[in-house]
């Protein structure tokens, strides 16, 4: 794991697609391009591809952070976000790209298995409410767009079984708007408190650990409910640390967590 400086902004592009609107597409091992979008990406991660390719690996969040990722500390952004790391070959390949193709398919990021749309999320302040946009963006090599099947955004999302991963990074969006401005003062995200947001959501394990064995409980009133929850279930564990970001860093108040 290593840690970058960019400016680089994150941009969406394609054709929009509606509700109803219909593209092709079809990938497929004998497809000319199979296999070759998989090389040389700048592959966002969200927490919950991190809970699901850490399980799928059977390995902790620490081990997977530092073998997988790089940390992108954006000027445009107060928060780190997290860079899947390609592998050290002359295409830099996906690091889960094996001869069969990809080696956590079932376990695949938001990214992947959401391709070759993009999601973005508009939020309307007038009215605080996120609503997610598509874009219809194939890179020029693939040949995907050329086959017959068609598919609408949301056969598409149930064909790919993208349906929880787009909702748990419409829940992530929530947490990561909150950070277009600096809530960190001179510390910057390196502080402590940014150190303690940051492993929140992208180190499960250790949030646990923090959880449970730290004097966190001392501190606030958590229900025994969703204690007895968060102490075995990962994803459930996840959605608590962003409600406990939104506390402690934004002083947003919710049901799961009070100060004691």
């Amino acid at each position: 794991m290593k840690y970058i400086e960019t400016d680089k902004p994150a941009t969406l592009a394609g054709r929009k697609l509606e509700r109803h609107d219909r593209f092709n597409f079809r990938c497929h091992p004998g497809i000319s391009c199979f296999n070759q979008c998989c090389r040389n990406l700048n592959l966002f991660l969200y927490p919950y591809d991190i809970v699901r390719l850490k399980q799928r690996l059977k390995i902790s969040s620490d081990q997977f952070l530092d073998r997988y990722v790089d940390i992108i500390l954006r000027k445009t952004n107060f928060l780190p976000e997290v860079l899947l790391s390609m592998a050290e070959n002359t295409q830099k390949t996906c690091p889960f790209l094996s001869s069969d193709g990809c080696s956590v398919y079932s376990d695949r990021p938001d990214a992947c298995r959401t391709f070759p749309l993009e999601q973005g999320l508009y939020y309307d302040a007038s009215i605080s409410e996120t609503t997610p946009v598509y874009f219809f963006k194939p890179p020029d090599f693939c040949m995907g767009p050329y086959e017959k099947q068609q598919w609408t955004i949301e056969t598409w999302s149930e064909n790919q079984n993208a349906v929880i991963y787009n909702q748990m990074t419409a829940l992530w969006s929530e947490v990561k708007r909150l950070f277009q401005n600096n809530p960190w003062g001179e510390a910057g995200p390196n502080g402590s408190l940014g150190k303690m947001a940051f492993m929140a959501t992208y180190n499960i394990d250790r949030f646990r650990d923090f959880v449970f064995k730290s004097s966190m409980l001392k501190r606030y009133k958590i229900r025994k409910t969703t204690l007895k929850k968060i102490k075995k279930d990962d994803t459930a564990l996840m959605k608590f640390g962003f409600e406990w970001v939104k506390l402690v860093v934004w002083g947003i108040d919710n049901t799961l967590i009070r100060s004691a």
